[in-house]
């Protein structure tokens, strides 16, 4: 008797589609997320899944994680996957710098953590610059969600750095 075979898992992106149509491919390296968005919500899908690799792989040259001994920062990255749950992520806005002006960007994203029953979460404004052969995460400035002052919906990029200065 044949094995009915397990339904398709949703991305841990939380994008409505199953993990292997959405993040699976750039977590295998099978390709490039072909936008800074795409990167985001795949990079928040790899903690939630541990890929370490794929997170590193993903780092801008610049970030200061480059620095850390490899081993070091393996292991803290896929211990994420242990400490935290990550329940929802919802992408605010995106911003990217005209054609030809170097192939930068910012996402604006809310994301949802728990740690041992504690929200943790988020919310991110992230820099991220192609370096070539694809977009690679750069820098971010994060806010709590409990200290924000307000929802995350309807949040814009320049909302954000107005109460970010505060």
């Amino acid at each position: 008797m044949k094995k009915a075979s397990a339904p398709p898992r949703g991305c841990p992106c939380h994008s409505g589609l199953a993990y292997e149509a959405c993040c699976a491919p750039f977590h295998r390296g099978e390709r490039e997320a072909p936008e800074p968005g795409a990167l985001m919500r795949s990079r928040y899908a790899a903690f939630a899944c541990g890929e370490a690799e794929y997170l590193v792989r993903t780092l801008h040259e610049d970030h200061p994680d480059r620095a850390l001994p490899r081993a070091d920062l393996m292991r803290s990255l896929r211990a994420a996957k242990e400490r935290l749950r990550y329940p929802s992520l919802l992408i605010l806005e995106e911003r990217r710098s005209p054609p030809g002006a170097g192939g930068t960007a910012e996402v604006l994203f809310a994301a949802g953590l728990v740690e041992s029953g504690r929200d943790c979460s988020f919310v991110e404004l992230s820099d991220f610059a192609h370096d070539g052969a694809g977009w690679r995460y750069l820098s971010g400035i994060l806010v709590p969600l409990a200290t924000l002052g307000r929802a995350a919906e309807g949040l814009t990029i320049d909302a954000f750095l107005a109460l970010a200065a505060r």
